[in-house]
C-alpha cells in the first residue's frame, strides 16, 4: 500500500499571459509619441518652454492680480517683464562675446608662450626621455643571439632613390582663386538668417505663454475632465497643489542658479577675468543640467584664465572658485531651501538628460529636469499616467508591506528590521504593525492559501516574523516627535490616504482607574491563534502591544483550543480572550464552534475576534456576528488593544456583566458594542 504524501501538492502557478491588444496599442502609442516629439521639435519645443515659463510667472501674475490690476494687464506686465529680462541678458551676452573676439590674438600669443615654456621645462624633455628609452629597448633586443646572425641592412639599400628634379621653370604655374565681394543682400542674409529661427521660436513661446496664463483655469479644468472626471474634488485639489509646488520649485531653482551665477561673475570680476557677466550667465544656465552642468560651466573660464594670465595663479583661483561654490550650493544651501527631495530618482535625472538631449538637443538638456519633474507630478496625481511615477519617481517601487514580504521570502530578518526601524522614526509600533506588518503577513497568507509557497518558504516567513517581533520588543508604543515643516517634496503624493501614526493608547490615557493586578498577571489576556499558518504571528503582535500597556498576556496556538486540547487549557488567570485571523471568509463554521467551546470552557470571559485585515463578509453583517457569538469584532490591533485596556479598567464592565449573565434559550449571543473612536 502506497504511503500518503506528507505535504499536500503545491498548486501550479499559471504561466505569464501573452500581451494583449491593449498592451500592443500602448506600445504603438508610445512609439508614435516619441516620433512626434523628435520630428515635430519646432512645434513642441516652444510649447514646452511656454509651459515651464508659465509655472515661473504664475506667482507673479497672482501678485499683480491681488493689486487689482485685472487678469489681462497682469499677464501682459508679467510677460513684458520676462521678455525684457531675456532681451537684456541676450544683449549683455552679445557685447561680452564681441569683447572676447577682439582679444583673441592676444590670447593666442599667451597660449603660445605657455606652450613654449612647457616644452623647455621638464614636460618638454619627456618626449626625448621616452625616445631614449625606446632606443635602449631596441638595442637590448638586437643583442640577442638569433638577432646577431642576421646581416644588418645597408642604409643605402633601404633608402628609396630620389627622383630626378624637374628642369627649372618647368613646374606648374600657381593659381589664385578670388571670391567676389559679397553684396549687401548677401551680407544681410548671412547675418539675419541664423537669427530668424531663434527669434521665431521666442515669438511662438511668448504667444503661447500669454494664452496659457490667460486661460490657466480653463486648461486645468480640461485636464481634470480628461484624466480625473470620476473624482472632481480630489483631482482638483491634486492639480492645484501640484501646480503650486511646481511653481515654487522652479522659482527656487531659478533663484538659486541666479545666485550661483552672480557669485561666479563677482569672483571672476575680482580676479580680473574678461567678460565675467558672460560666464556668470553661462554658469547659471548650466546648473539646470544635472551632475555635469557645473563641470561644463567651469571648463571654459578655466581655459580662458590660462589664455589671459601669463602665469597659473588665475587658473588655480578660477578652479577653486567653482570647487568651493558648487559643493556649497549643492550640499548646503539647496538642502536647506528645498527641505526634502524633489521627487525624482537619480537614475531618472540621468536618463531624462540623455533622452531630452537626443530629442531636442542642447535646449532639451537644459529643460530635462524641470520637464521630467512635471511628468512625474502628473503621473503621481493621474491614475492613467501612474507608470511615469513608477519609472521616474523617487518613491520605492514596492510598498512597505510588499518590501517586508519580499524580505520574508528572502529569509533576511536584518533587512526587515532595518526597514522597520526607519518607519518607526515617524510612527508608533501599533501603526507599524497595523499598516505594514499585518499587510505583509496577509500577502504571505494569501500566497500560502493559493499554494504558491513551498513548505521551506513558509518556514522562512515564520522565522523572519518571529525574529522581527522579538527585535521590536525594545521599542515603546509611543508616537515619535513630529517635526513640523512646510518643506515637502515637489511631487508629494497628496492623493494617498494619510496613515494613523498614533499609538494604541496615548502616553497619558484618559482613564480614571489604573489597570488592576489581576489583569497584570501572565495570561490575563489570552491571545489565541487561528487555523492559518501565520495567525500565530499576528497573535504574537497583539500580545506584545497589550503587554506594553500593562496587560499580562499569553499566546497559545490553535491546537490548544481544539476539541482535543480545550479541556487541558490553563484558564486560571484568563480575563479576556483575543482570537487572531489573517484569512477567513464567509460564515466559517469552525470559528462558530471554536467560540462555543471557549464559551463553555470560560463562560464569564469576554471574547474578541480580530480579523487582520477586515473581512467585509463577516464584519459588515451583524446577523452573522450574532450567529458566531463573540463579544467584539475588530479589524486592527489598535482597536483590539483599546478594548482590552477598557475591559481591564472597567470602562466595559457593563458589557462584561452582560456577557457573564446566563443566556436565555435560543439567544444568539451578546450584541456587539460600538468600537471606540
Amino acid at each position: 500500500m502506497n504511503a500518503l504524501p506528507s505535504t499536500p501538492p503545491q498548486a501550479e502557478v499559471p504561466p505569464p499571459s501573452v500581451p494583449g491588444i491593449s498592451g500592443l496599442m500602448t506600445l504603438i502609442v508610445g512609439i508614435v509619441v516619441l516620433a512626434a516629439l523628435y520630428i515635430g521639435q519646432d512645434v513642441f519645443l516652444p510649447i514646452v518652454l511656454a509651459i515651464l515659463l508659465a509655472f515661473v510667472l504664475a506667482p507673479f501674475v497672482e501678485i499683480l492680480r491681488r493689486w487689482h490690476l485685472g487678469r489681462v494687464p497682469s499677464v501682459i506686465i508679467a510677460v513684458l517683464v520676462a521678455l525684457g529680462i531675456i532681451l537684456s541678458l541676450g544683449g549683455i551676452i552679445g557685447f561680452q562675446v564681441a569683447g572676447l573676439a577682439t582679444d583673441i590674438p592676444r590670447y593666442q600669443t599667451t597660449i603660445k608662450e605657455k606652450l613654449g615654456s612647457l616644452r623647455e621645462g621638464s614636460l618638454g624633455r619627456l618626449p626625448a626621455l621616452l625616445k631614449n628609452m625606446g632606443r635602449e629597448f631596441d638595442r637590448a633586443v638586437q643583442e640577442k643571439p638569433e638577432e646577431k646572425q642576421a646581416a644588418p641592412s645597408s642604409p643605402a639599400a633601404s633608402s628609396s632613390p630620389v627622383p630626378p628634379q624637374e628642369a627649372e621653370g618647368s613646374g606648374p604655374l600657381p593659381v589664385e582663386v578670388h571670391q567676389p565681394e559679397p553684396t549687401p543682400i548677401e551680407l544681410a542674409r548671412n547675418f539675419l538668417l541664423p537669427l530668424l529661427q531663434p527669434l521665431a521660436t521666442m515669438g511662438i513661446v511668448f504667444v503661447v505663454l500669454v494664452f496659457i496664463l490667460l486661460q490657466r483655469e480653463d486648461l486645468r479644468d480640461r485636464m481634470i475632465r480628461l484624466f480625473g472626471s470620476s473624482d472632481l474634488h480630489r483631482t482638483t485639489i491634486a492639480m492645484d497643489d501640484a501646480a503650486r509646488r511646481l511653481s515654487r520649485y522652479f522659482l527656487i531653482q531659478l533663484g538659486l542658479n541666479t545666485a550661483f551665477g552672480i557669485f561666479v561673475a563677482a569672483g571672476l570680476w575680482i580676479m580680473g577675468m574678461p567678460s565675467p557677466v558672460l560666464w556668470g550667465v553661462f554658469s547659471a544656465l548650466m546648473r539646470f543640467v544635472p551632475y555635469i552642468g557645473s563641470f561644463i560651466a567651469a571648463a571654459f573660464p578655466i581655459m580662458l584664465a590660462a589664455a589671459v594670465d601669463p602665469g597659473w595663479s588665475m587658473v588655480l583661483m578660477t578652479a577653486a572658485l567653482f570647487l568651493i561654490g558648487e559643493p556649497l550650493m549643492g550640499h548646503v544651501i539647496e538642502p536647506v531651501v528645498y527641505g526634502q527631495s524633489t521627487g525624482l530618482s537619480p537614475f531618472a535625472v540621468v536618463l531624462s538628460a540623455i533622452f531630452w538631449t537626443w530629442i531636442w538637443g542642447p535646449v532639451g538638456l537644459l529643460i530635462a529636469t524641470p520637464l521630467t519633474l512635471c511628468l512625474v507630478v502628473l503621473g503621481r496625481h493621474v491614475e492613467r499616467l501612474e507608470f511615469l511615477d513608477v519609472l521616474l519617481g523617487d518613491r520605492p517601487a514596492l510598498t512597505p508591506a510588499e518590501n517586508l514580504y519580499q524580505r520574508m521570502l528572502a529569509g533576511d530578518p536584518d533587512e526587515a528590521l532595518e526597514s522597520a526601524e526607519v518607519l518607526l522614526r515617524e510612527r508608533s509600533l501599533t501603526s507599524y504593525y497595523d499598516e505594514v506588518a499585518l499587510k505583509g503577513l496577509q500577502l504571505a497568507a494569501n500566497d500560502a492559501g493559493r499554494g504558491v509557497l513551498t513548505v521551506h518558504q513558509l518556514e522562512r516567513v515564520k522565522d523572519v516574523v518571529s525574529a522581527l517581533i522579538l527585535d521590536l520588543d525594545a521599542h515603546d508604543d509611543a508616537e515619535p516627535e513630529r517635526k513640523e515643516t512646510e518643506d515637502e517634496p515637489v511631487a508629494s503624493p497628496l492623493s494617498e490616504k494619510p496613515a494613523i501614526k498614533e499609538p494604541a493608547i496615548a502616553q497619558t490615557p484618559p482613564v480614571a482607574a489604573p489597570i488592576p493586578e489581576e489583569w497584570r498577571a501572565e495570561g490575563a489576556v489570552l491571545c489565541v491563534a487561528g487555523r492559518g499558518p501565520l495567525d500565530e504571528a499576528a497573535a504574537a503582535m497583539l500580545s506584545q502591544l497589550a503587554a506594553k500597556h500593562g496587560l499580562g498576556t499569553r499566546v497559545v496556538p490553535y491546537e490548544a483550543v481544539s476539541r482535543a486540547g480545550i479541556a487541558t487549557l490553563d484558564a486560571a488567570n484568563v480575563r479576556m480572550i483575543c482570537l487572531s485571523y489573517l484569512e477567513i471568509g464567509g460564515t466559517p463554521a469552525h470559528l462558530r464552534y471554536l467560540l462555543r467551546r471557549l464559551r463553555n470552557r470560560m463562560p464569564e470571559v469576554p471574547i474578541l475576534v480580530g480579523l487582520w485585515p477586515a473581512d467585509d463578509a463577516v464584519l459588515s453583517n451583524q446577523s452573522r456576528q450574532a450567529s458566531l457569538g463573540a463579544d467584539y469584532y475588530v479589524s486592527s490591533l489598535r482597536e483590539a488593544v483599546i478594548l482590552c485596556v477598557k475591559n481591564a479598567t472597567g470602562e466595559e464592565k457593563g458589557h462584561a456583566d452582560k456577557a457573564a449573565a446566563p443566556q436565555p434559550q435560543g439567544a444568539t449571543g451578546p450584541e456587539r458594542l460600538p468600537l471606540p473612536a
